[in-house]
């Protein structure tokens, strides 16, 4: 799920993957994919590099027994940009 990134030092390659995970709630009156859709839609419009995510947990709000929402719990990870160093 980790973004790869490079750096060098003294003529050695070393790789570093390193990640950020994050935590969000999607919600939809349709189903689970589209709670899961919206959460992921909402993420990638303010985070960048998104490389995977995972369903914690799923959940319905109900109305009389009628279900009125599904909601996902996701945690979504991104690769952390790195400024080369001089």
């Amino acid at each position: 799920m980790a973004q790869q990134t490079e750096t060098r030092t003294n003529d050695q390659q070393h790789t570093h993957r390193t990640a950020k995970v994050i935590e969000i709630v999607g919600s939809s009156t349709h189903g689970f994919e589209d709670a899961i859709d919206n959460a992921l839609a909402d993420a990638r419009s303010t985070t960048r590099g998104i490389t995977g995510a995972q369903v914690k947990n799923m959940s319905i709000e109900c109305d009389n027994g009628e279900v009125t929402e599904y909601k996902a719990d996701l945690k979504v990870a991104f690769g952390i940009e790195r400024t080369q160093e001089p």
